[in-house]
């Protein structure tokens, strides 16, 4: 099985392919990571999960909401309905950031992570038309081991002379174009990310991100589009596998909506201590502004015994302004 990691020699970003040959390639020299702070626009770094190479093209902030954080009970509030017993969780904010995925790395990260995270409506009738932006991804402060390099066009992305240039005056070497300001401004709504929900159940991690995608009529309804990444860790050393999913969508509307299936996207991803996450998108639509989703992935042990993760329940909220696609990009 092809594995894919990075390692250091000598203070050296290197990339690592195995068992079928160690085949090493200096990529640059890694920086002291960033305790407190952020990192700039321009940041090349490492993907301390999944490995690829990236750069930062700018931070969001984002509110996490984190379950395996017991409140003081003074906090403590009443369960809303259809909260599934889920217990009160206040939201801290955190730095996420919107980054560049090097292609080179794409095959070797695509049974782990999805590399094209970023979807919006189509502009036109078919509200089941879906287009991607190929190699974008959302990262989190703690996952960004960053570094440096002398190279001018370190990372291989289509957008990356597009947006980025090579300012040797300036650390990190990289300053921001017009063209991605613009970008970032004109498709703000359908890149930003506020709330980050997570929860752990038998040292499986879930962390669910949702998006609001914007509204479309449909035989004279509204139909309200979302989509949601979800990172599943294993946070152990039991070597377990996804065979299940089961989905609550409960929509403003009055509806509750039970949905089953085996795997997510297609696989049944296993996840070890060699390859401990996984991280996939997906997309839900609602008759109705706002809702909310909740559920359980059905894990498997090598044993043959299961048992079930909770995904922490997040809300489905839409923008009052109708939202136009995004600018600025060819596809």
């Amino acid at each position: 099985r092809f594995h894919f990691q990075a390692v250091t020699t000598l203070g050296y970003v290197r990339l690592m392919n195995r068992p079928e040959g160690k085949v090493l390639e200096t990529v640059g020299v890694f920086e002291a990571l960033k305790q407190h702070g952020k990192y700039e626009t321009g940041q090349l770094f490492l993907h301390s999960v999944f490995g690829y190479r990236g750069i930062v093209l700018f931070p969001w902030h984002a509110r996490i909401y984190d379950r395996d954080v017991i409140p003081p009970m003074s906090d403590s509030k009443p369960e809303p309905p259809g909260s599934h017993g889920s217990k009160e969780v206040k939201g801290k904010t955190h730095t996420y950031y919107q980054v560049l995925i090097d292609t080179r790395d794409c095959p070797h990260i695509s049974q782990r992570s999805q590399t094209e995270a970023v979807t919006f409506l189509a502009n036109h009738d078919d509200s089941r038309a879906l287009y991607a932006i190929p190699g974008l991804d959302y990262v989190s402060h703690e996952d960004i081991l960053p570094y440096n390099s002398t190279v001018q066009v370190p990372i291989q992305h289509e957008l990356f002379e597009r947006f980025l240039m090579f300012n040797p005056d300036k650390t990190p070497p990289f300053s921001a174009r017009d063209t991605l300001k613009a970008w970032q401004e004109k498709n703000h709504p359908w890149l930003e990310l506020s709330d980050v929900h997570r929860e752990t159940t038998e040292n499986i991690r879930v962390t669910v991100i949702p998006f609001y995608m914007g509204m479309r009529d449909t035989q004279n309804s509204h139909v309200y589009w979302w989509r949601y990444c979800i990172r599943l860790e294993n946070m152990g050393s039991e070597v377990v596998q996804l065979r299940e999913r089961h989905w609550r969508i409960f929509s403003l509307s009055g509806t509750l909506e039970t949905v089953r299936g085996r795997g997510v996207v297609g696989r049944e991803p296993v996840l070890s201590k060699e390859q401990p996450a996984f991280q996939y998108s997906s997309h839900v639509s609602l008759q109705a502004p706002s809702g909310h989703m909740w559920g359980t992935f059905r894990i498997e042990r090598t044993d043959g015994s299961h048992f079930d993760v909770r995904i922490p329940p997040f809300s489905l909220e839409s923008n009052k302004d109708d939202k136009a696609p995004p600018a600025g990009y060819t596809f």
